[in-house]
């Protein structure tokens, strides 16, 4: 049984496709392993830019924010998502990353707040127990 199952409320989580990336499915095959986790899953659609996810994480009062990017423009999307966060909710919501991202990129979305970054072929039990370590019960 695992965390969310025994929390009174279920995990809120934004699944986000910010750009022009339009591959959708690690994003969905992800919602579906969160899903059966227990969490509740708000996913945002292709194409959005920033501001919206923004948006739609404040709106839909999300725990965890997960952010899919696999067109290589990850460090200019990740950082103004995580500047337009800031000024909306400030740390208050934790932003996980994943998608094609070196692992040099890494290093620098960490250092912008971004709490773990997950690459192709992450085990989807791993990126589980990883938000259920992140939002409080």
């Amino acid at each position: 049984m695992s965390m969310a199952t025994e929390r009174k409320t279920p995990i809120r989580v934004l699944i986000a496709k910010p750009g022009l990336d339009g591959h959708d499915r690690g994003a969905k095959v992800l919602a579906h392993a969160m899903r059966e986790a227990g969490m509740e899953v708000v996913y945002s659609g292709l194409r959005q830019t920033p501001a919206m996810i923004v948006n739609i994480a404040v709106e839909e009062d999300v725990d965890i924010i997960c952010v899919s990017i696999m067109s290589g423009a990850h460090l200019t999307l990740f950082a103004e998502i995580m500047e337009l966060l800031r000024a909306e909710a400030g740390e208050t919501i934790p932003v996980l990353g994943g998608g094609i991202i070196p692992a040099q990129d890494i290093v620098t979305l960490t250092e912008m707040g971004v709490r773990e970054v997950f690459t192709p072929g992450a085990p989807m039990a791993a990126i589980t127990a990883c938000i259920e370590g992140l939002v409080p019960a």
